[in-house]
């Protein structure tokens, strides 16, 4: 490969997702067992058409994003990627975009384009000095 050519892993998109297709993956995720169409509009914190989720749901599936298994009827969905590896992608990405390819670089950038309070600033250095509390979510602002 020549040099300064991007490699396949250098290239990957982040993965894209719209404000409803995150929303669904939220929920799957925090269901923790696949859903039922029905099921995951009632979870929705919006009004959401049947029809719209429905066809947000054949986009996902043909993109790759969700399963489905037939149970009786109807049809429930999953992801087919667990959170922390589709944050993971996410956050390479962003690295790769904003941080030099670097996920310091990109927490770096942060860190100079939002000014964090001490106590979050207190919260990463526990999460530096105690990697085993990763189930900690710091308070958002």
């Amino acid at each position: 490969m020549a040099k300064g050519t991007p490699t396949p892993s250098d290239s990957a998109p982040i993965p894209d997702f719209n404000k409803t297709q995150l929303h669904i993956m939220q929920l799957l995720w925090d269901a923790d067992e696949a859903l039922k169409p029905s099921e995951i509009e009632a979870k929705f914190t919006w009004p959401i058409e049947n029809a719209t989720l429905r066809s947000v749901l054949a986009v996902m599936l043909e993109r790759g994003d969700l399963d489905r298994e037939k149970r009786g009827k109807a049809f429930h969905y999953f992801p087919r990627q667990q959170k922390t590896a589709a944050v993971s992608d996410m956050l390479s990405g962003l690295a790769r975009l904003f941080g030099s390819g670097s996920r310091v670089g990109l927490l770096s950038q942060l860190m100079q384009e939002d000014s964090f309070s001490e106590e979050e600033i207190q919260q990463l250095r526990e999460l530096v000095n105690n990697p085993d509390k990763t189930n900690t979510h710091p308070k958002g602002k």
